[in-house]
């Protein structure tokens, strides 16, 4: 039985056609699945659909349980059952899980709050979603995979029929992507119906009933799982319009002389006294390579990568930096960046950019002295390295003056990647590069890397996806517990021996 039909939506931003001509109908107790490249749609249309765009602001028509539905905004919507969870956590971090999931919804008597029955209902849900934390717990003290799971108790607590999450499992690991599908599961099997936008595939195969497909702001086609042989590449050729036979530009490395040398290197974390965060690391970068490092959360890949790059992390480090073939000291990012070393962050919207600059200040903002002039910034420079950047980068912005934070995923990871190339440096540190961004961006992304190889640059890229560091490297180590495990040629590595090394002495 249909629970939501959604006919001819058709949304309009100045200059943008973000949504033409839509239309997308789930049926009650399903995971249904919107798949498609960044700048598709997808957010725009549940945006729609749950009055953050109100009616009148598009065109088009909704239907919820039979009935048409004209939100005016998001308290019309979640009246009705339908709540939306951005894959910004809207969460209140100094207040409590129990005054977090009753926000605007106060359990109150006689016109005061009722703490004893907003704790113990807050419980009740806590335990509904597998959450084993007190209800008093302040939300700053969860990790982001808790945090999520509040979110969803949050939404259960309105009474949801129709529970959309967007991007659920982007910052999760593993084991938190794991429960948290887990807990979708459950949901469904209690009747709650479910829209998930998402970017990791396999995920969508696991869980999906259904698949809607978006692109360019139309609809493609929606797939039943059960009923047709849906595979991985037939939803990404309808997300990007074209078969992809290979998910990796074909590459042929031309490896070079010894780039960087990192020898018995030892961090502490700067937080807890005594705790060494990577041991005597040893890893060795050629020029024209791309070099994997794997490992599990936790294990210290982004720590150790960070220490190099400026000591930007961690106490207590120990160890040499031999960059071609003279020991250096990299003791700040500015001698960092001077010896010709960057690194792009994982967090790009918290470390890696300013989100309310434009482009052109983004990309110049780590290679200004480049720009100077007595002192001064030759803005007539910098526009033209912008533009350059946005060129040759295929950056997807209407100028360079446009606003950072408004961009695609894949297109602030470009930014990102150009802001560290105009520095240019010989070795160049990846963490997560294509995290949260779709495949056909991640194609960019690959050929990208591959070009820099080419220009004779030593490529580091950090990943948490195996297939990923296996069909872009030339050569993985594997990091356990802060310790360096292995080392594997590209032609001998594999999914299950890239696991064992990764858990290598681990209880």
């Amino acid at each position: 039985m249909t629970l939501l039909e959604m006919r001819g939506i058709t949304k309009t931003f100045p200059g943008v056609k973000a949504l033409q001509d839509v239309n997308l109908e789930v049926r009650g107790g399903e995971i249904h699945a919107i798949c498609g490249e960044n700048g598709a749609g997808k957010s725009t249309l549940m945006k729609v659909l749950s009055g953050v765009y109100p009616h009148g602001s598009y065109s088009g028509e909704i239907f919820f349980d039979g009935e048409p539905c004209h939100f005016g905004g998001i308290r019309d919507s979640e009246h009705r059952g339908i709540v939306i969870i951005h894959q910004e956590l809207a969460l209140a971090a100094n207040l409590s899980i129990a005054e977090n999931i009753f926000l605007g919804n106060e359990q109150s008597r006689r016109g005061l709050i009722d703490w004893n029955r907003t704790n113990h209902q807050a419980a009740i849900l806590l335990r509904r979603v597998g959450l084993a934390e007190s209800p008093v717990t302040p939300v700053v003290d969860l990790g982001v995979g808790k945090q999520q799971l509040v979110e969803i108790a949050k939404a259960l607590s309105k009474q949801v029929r129709l529970l959309i999450l967007d991007e659920p499992t982007a910052a999760l690991n593993d084991e938190d992507s794991a429960h948290l599908l887990d807990l979708i599961r459950g949901l469904r099997a209690e009747g709650l119906t479910c829209v998930i936008i998402s970017h990791k595939l396999n995920e969508v195969m696991a869980i999906a009933d259904r698949v809607t497909i978006l692109r360019d702001g139309r609809t493609i086609t929606t797939l039943d799982m059960a009923a047709e042989a849906v595979t991985e590449d037939r939803i990404i050729a309808g997300m990007v319009g074209r078969d992809l036979d290979h998910r990796f530009p074909p590459h042929e490395p031309h490896i070079g002389a010894e780039a960087l040398r990192i020898e018995d290197w030892t961090v502490h974390s700067p937080t807890q006294h005594g705790r060494v965060v990577v041991h005597g690391a040893n890893l060795v970068l050629h020029r024209g390579e791309i070099v994997g490092l794997a490992g599990l959360m936790g294990a210290g890949r982004t720590e150790l990568a960070m220490s190099v790059f400026g000591r930007s992390y961690g106490t207590g480090i120990s160890g040499r930096l031999i960059k071609d073939g003279h020991q250096i000291e990299a003791r700040s990012v500015r001698e960092a960046i001077r010896h010709g070393i960057a690194y792009a962050t994982e967090d790009r919207k918290r470390y890696g950019l300013n989100l309310i600059e434009d482009i052109k200040r983004n990309i110049s903002a780590a290679g200004l002295g480049k720009l100077a002039r007595h002192g001064w910034v030759d803005e007539n420079e910098e526009y033209k390295v912008a533009g350059e950047f946005r060129t040759s980068m295929n950056i997807k912005a209407p100028s360079v003056l446009s606003v950072t934070g408004k961009l695609s995923g894949g297109n602030q990871q470009k930014v990102v990647l150009s802001k560290w190339i105009f520095t240019d440096p010989d070795v160049l540190i990846l963490d997560e590069p294509t995290r949260g961004i779709d495949v056909g961006a991640k194609y960019e992304i690959y050929t990208i890397i591959n070009r820099l190889a080419d220009e004779g640059k030593a490529v580091l890229v950090i990943s948490s996806e195996l297939p990923e560091l296996l069909g872009l490297c030339d050569r993985i180590y594997t990091l356990s517990a802060g310790r360096i495990t292995g080392e594997v040629p590209r032609a001998e590595a594999t999914q299950e021996g890239l696991m064992t090394l990764m858990t290598a002495g681990q209880s």
